[in-house]
């Protein structure tokens, strides 16, 4: 009996996903995805650059002279995201029999109201809807009022909308939204020597003409106040990037009308956004990550110090490939490429004492011939989140990866113990290089490593089910390039998990 009918096979096409593709999928929910060995979590002594203050001048020269040059260099920013997780404590709380915040964090959020920056926007919402002020409806005990309008359709729908939309921050007589704080950061690192700068934000397709709106109002006005000129555009996660979901049996899971259901890949699809981009040099960061221009000196610092990094690293292996193409390399070069993988990218490969000459340059040619990355680390202050860890790879050798909680087996005692003892998290603060030493782009999507997905389960129609995260974007779908991680300092990684998270210094 065949598993596709008529209906199956056209939204297959519809969306660009092949029958080979599910089969693998479907193989992925029946097997699981193995866990990744890892050796150490990364350190300073173990996979951590720490740039000295000495230094960080020589670096931040580095990526000056490179935007001279006539590159392209991209901000990536994903923006898809809907805000509905940041107001969770507020949905709550209008579902609740409570009239009155009965929470610290509700409290919090009602005594601190008038400091949110979307704070004017809500009142005159109230006043047009309710007839009534803020200061009115609180003084009337109508709390769940104040928080429909700001959540629901009829007032300033912010539960439905993607942060990048949501007002961030106050200025005297303006106010922010998180992707007007990113053009502004994005002209500070990122402007060429014509002076343009290129932001690139993936979006849901229900929002892209809302963001397109608000480019079109901003615009013109960031580009007359900061002397640049801004390219920026849009991309929605590809449909040919859904998964299918299953049942409790791996079998497809077919909603009520007997439809296959589908799902998003997570933000490891957006691997195909990013190779979609022609670009040399690509900055990528969280939409929530952003901060008011009395704080962003030490963000941009440290943007141009990674960056600089990356394009010192890159020059070096260029030179490298040149060599070894050519074929003109000294025993001494050779044994200063060895070192350079081992010290600089931290590649080590317990085999390479035993490779012949003609093996040795093969393997050299392999490891440094890929995109290469430069991740800011912070030191771990307890966020959630993943981490920096030296991990085998599927040809023995041992080499950075960012990796989450759940690609550890936590049942390993030793395992366990090294991703406890990790003394640095993941901002998603990223700089990658992604053409080669012939100014070819990669190919991106050829350097995932496929059996790094992740299994959920979720429900739709009170149904269990569950779902497949493709490789995380800077976790398995970046498994096979050349990784090097910086410490950067806490300050430059202030995201909004929750609206209350605006209410903290350092989004005042």
């Amino acid at each position: 009996m065949a598993m596709w009918d008529t209906k199956d096979l056209e939204l297959l096409h519809e969306k660009g996903i092949s029958e080979h593709q599910i089969r693998e999928q479907l193989y992925a929910f029946a097997k699981g995805f193995p866990y990744l060995d890892i050796v150490a979590s990364a350190s300073v002594e173990k996979g951590v650059m720490v740039v000295p203050k000495e230094t960080q001048a020589f670096y931040m020269e580095a990526w000056d002279e490179y935007l001279q040059q006539n590159k392209t260099i991209v901000k990536f920013v994903p923006a898809s995201g809907a805000a509905s997780r940041m107001f969770k404590d507020l949905y709550a709380f209008l579902s609740s029999e409570a009239n009155e915040p009965d929470t610290p964090f509700l409290k919090h959020f009602f005594d601190e109201l008038k400091h949110f920056a979307f704070y004017h926007l809500l009142n005159a919402k109230c006043m047009e809807n309710e007839g009534k002020s803020i200061a009115s409806l609180t003084a009337a005990g109508e709390y769940k009022t104040i928080i429909s309008n700001l959540l629901e359709p009829k007032g300033l729908d912010y539960g439905q909308l993607p942060k990048g939309l949501l007002l961030f921050h106050s200025y005297p007589g303006k106010t922010r939204t998180a992707m007007e704080e990113h053009l502004v950061e994005g002209a500070k690192y990122a402007k060429n020597n014509a002076g343009k700068v290129n932001i690139h934000f993936t979006v849901s397709a229900e929002h892209q003409a809302l963001f397109e709106a608000l480019v079109a109002e901003k615009k013109e006005m960031y580009e007359e106040k900061l002397s640049v000129n801004y390219d920026i555009s849009f991309s929605v996660q590809k449909p040919s990037t859904d998964t299918i979901a299953a049942d409790a049996e791996n079998k497809p899971f077919r909603d009520k009308d007997g439809l296959l259901v589908f799902r998003p890949g997570g933000h490891g699809a957006l691997i195909e956004n990013l190779n979609d981009i022609p670009a040399d040099i690509l900055f990528i960061k969280n939409i929530d990550n952003v901060v008011p221009d009395s704080f962003k000196f030490s963000t941009i610092i440290y943007k141009k110090i990674i960056a600089g990094v990356l394009v010192t690293l890159q020059k070096r292996i260029f030179h490298y490939l040149h060599l070894l193409e050519r074929g003109k390399y000294s025993h001494a070069q050779i044994e200063e490429m060895i070192h350079f993988l081992h010290d600089e990218l931290c590649i080590r490969n317990p085999e390479i004492k035993y490779l012949e000459d003609a093996e040795l340059v093969l393997y050299l040619k392999e490891k440094l011939h890929r995109p290469l990355r430069v991740c800011g680390m912070v030191r771990n202050a307890g966020e959630p989140g993943g981490g920096p860890f030296l991990t085998v790879n599927a040809d023995k050798t041992i080499s950075p990866q960012i990796l989450e909680s759940s690609q550890i087996d936590m049942c390993d005692p030793i395992k366990k113990s090294l991703f406890e003892k990790g003394t640095y998290f993941n901002p998603v603060d990223l700089v990658c290089a992604v053409t080669d030493h012939k100014g070819e782009k990669y190919n991106l999507p050829d350097y995932v490593d496929p059996h790094t997905g992740f299994i959920s389960s979720k429900s739709k129609d009170g149904r269990e089910l569950k779902a497949l995260e493709l490789p995380g974007l800077w976790n398995g779908a970046m498994s096979d390039w050349n990784t090097v991680f910086v410490e950067v300092p806490i300050e430059t990684f202030n995201p909004v998990k929750t609206v209350n998270d605006l209410l903290r210094a350092e989004h005042q």
